[in-house]
């Protein structure tokens, strides 16, 4: 197995972790965060899609608190992520300011990806800025977070990422150079692993611990591995401390690690959508279920016919033809009540009859699988 040149408009998730963001007593390391950006930067350049899930604010904030050891205390983690967060933003904003590049800072707890309603949210936010050419800056949303909810490190955090977009590779940049047969840092001879499917069982015996300053480590990397490739995502585990890294992955060179998902990326997240229990019916009309059936199209208000069940927003709702035979189901981007006021209406008339401009579709051909009839 081996790894090939990004295509443009694939969407690349890349995690950056605090060993490597900071020097330890210094705060952020900045000449090596300015490096990454310009190579970040020349992928954005290419048409690729980028999304950054940066860790690193506690330990800034630790630096600019005078903090030598990190703190137990959930409160006292908090404030010193409040304090290192803007920093942190602000140093990938000056940097991809030189070239001309847009960011946007999302934090974001386990409760945004939990909740149904609120995963529409999250994805809608991040697709969008990612159409406008905008690079999403990513991190939990620390300052709010108990235990209960912590994602409990930002590989985890960059695995989910990669499902809510659909990410065709998870980038995870360390400071060691890959996944090893054994801790290299105490085992001389432990071997490279250069690549494996995310799900061999194998691999669970050669991760190791963190570091002192992070959460994660390899145990995290590899669990984050197979979460990614829950949805098709294939993951690279790669040392930021090497030269052009970025780069050369890019360019597909082989570098690190390349954890494979077991099946394709949109197989899997209709996989996915398929397993989802209905709360609810929209019942369409004959030329959307030959449309949605012949061409995989969004459904559109002006396709619905009537409305079953009370779901909410972002709610499995299964869609059926007049016939009572089931089309295709998945997310809807509206609540019942909304939805049952849209039916048989064109789009643009959204906003009059809602007092909102919502989305043009019921349902988005990205949140939606197609379900063969048997007839």
């Amino acid at each position: 197995m081996s790894t090939e040149a990004f295509a443009p408009g694939e969407v690349l998730v890349f995690k950056l972790g605090s060993s490597l963001l900071t020097d330890p007593g210094k705060g952020l390391a900045v000449s090596h965060l300015h490096s990454w950006v310009d190579q970040i930067a020349e992928l954005h350049g290419r048409g690729l899609r980028i999304v950054i899930v940066s860790s690193g604010s506690v330990v800034e904030g630790m630096n600019r608190l005078g903090l030598s050891e990190r703190p137990e205390s959930i409160h006292q983690l908090q404030a010193a992520a409040s304090v290192g967060q803007s920093s942190l933003v602000q140093a990938w904003e000056s940097r991809f300011h030189t070239y001309g590049i847009l960011t946007g800072q999302v934090l974001l707890t386990h409760a945004d990806l939990r909740s149904r309603e609120r995963y529409l949210n999250a994805r809608s936010t991040l697709t969008t800025l990612l159409s406008m050419g905008v690079i999403p800056i990513v991190n939990e949303n620390d300052t709010v977070v108990t235990d209960e909810i912590r994602f409990g490190d930002n590989d985890t955090l960059a695995a989910l990422v990669a499902n809510l977009i659909s990410a065709s590779t998870l980038v995870l940049m360390t400071d060691q150079m890959g996944l090893y047969t054994a801790d290299p840092r105490r085992v001389t001879n432990s071997e490279l692993v250069t690549s494996a499917r995310a799900s061999d069982a194998s691999l669970d015996a050669m991760v190791g611990t963190g570091s002192a300053l992070g959460r994660g480590g390899m145990i995290t990397k590899l669990a984050a591995a197979r979460m990614a490739a829950r949805s098709g995502a294939n993951t690279l585990v790669v040392s930021g401390r090497e030269d052009n890294v970025i780069r050369r992955i890019a360019d597909g060179e082989p570098c690190g690690t390349l954890l494979t998902a077991d099946q394709p990326l949109l197989v899997s997240r209709k996989q996915w959508l398929a397993s989802l229990p209905a709360q609810g019916g929209i019942v369409v009309d004959a030329g959307a279920a030959r449309v949605l059936r012949s061409q995989g199209v969004s459904l559109l208000p002006v396709g619905a016919i009537r409305i079953s069940g009370d779901f909410k927003r972002g709610d499995m709702v299964s869609c059926v033809n007049e016939q009572g035979e089931e089309v295709a189901r998945g997310l809807s981007n509206y609540a019942a009540e909304e939805a049952e006021k849209l039916c048989g209406h064109e789009s643009h008339e959204i906003e009059r009859l809602l007092e909102y401009k919502g989305d043009e579709e019921l349902v988005h051909r990205d949140n939606m699988v197609i379900i063969t009839s048997v007839s």
